[in-house]
């Protein structure tokens, strides 16, 4: 999802796309790095068949109640619990995710795995990765910033609430940060335009970065 993809024709333009940048900056840009979702199936399923009828799993109740499925393609992980409920992580985007849950589904229904009706998936958090392009002063951004919270002596980077969209913002003072809690994948680039413009206004720029 970086800002530096060719737009795709009809294709609706990315608030990092729309961004103002000054002349002599580069434009920010936005990384998924992993989403995190559930899926749901509305009956229980049998943990100890599939481990019979599926190669590559690992089930060890002793440890853990849940299997661990591990795809190669796309490289996702699911883990799948007794009451048909599985978390599944590893996905760099929402197609991805969607790709990997139906490839699922149908290993499970192809090694003879009752599965009935349609599952919900439902996205728990995208973590991404950000680069603003710029140094930032974080003194002056802990000032500035409502809720945020900078401990240098602890750790180097700020921690910034954000509300609208609602994600947690860990920025660094090289401008990389990292973003956690989004839902969508549109409110990852909204996150970073969004702080972009506030770190510009509050006048916590120090000059370009890289």
């Amino acid at each position: 999802m970086s800002s530096s993809e060719k737009r795709s024709p009809g294709r609706n333009p990315s608030p990092l796309e729309t961004l103002e940048v000054p002349e002599g900056y580069r434009r920010p840009e936005a990384k998924i790095e992993n989403i995190v979702a559930t899926v749901i199936l509305d009956h229980p399923l049998d943990l100890n068949l599939i481990e019979t009828r599926i190669p590559d799993v690992d089930y060890n109740p002793d440890q853990f109640p849940g299997l661990v499925y591990r795809l190669n393609n796309p490289k996702v992980t699911a883990l799948i619990f007794k009451s048909g409920k599985m978390v599944v992580t590893g996905a760099k985007s929402v197609n991805q995710l969607v790709f990997a849950v139906k490839k699922i589904i149908k290993s499970l229904i192809d090694a003879g795995i009752p599965v009935r009706g349609v599952p919900k998936t439902q996205i728990q958090n995208i973590v991404a990765s950000a680069n603003l392009h710029v140094y930032v002063d974080l003194e002056a951004a802990a000032y500035s910033l409502e809720g945020s919270m900078y401990e240098p002596e602890q750790f180097p980077g700020l921690i910034y609430r954000m509300n609208d969209p609602t994600v947690v913002l860990l920025i660094f003072s090289s401008g990389k940060m990292v973003i956690t809690g989004a839902k969508r994948e549109i409110d990852v680039e909204r996150a970073v335009a969004n702080i972009y413009r506030k770190l510009w206004k509050e006048k916590c720029i120090l000059g370009p970065a890289d």
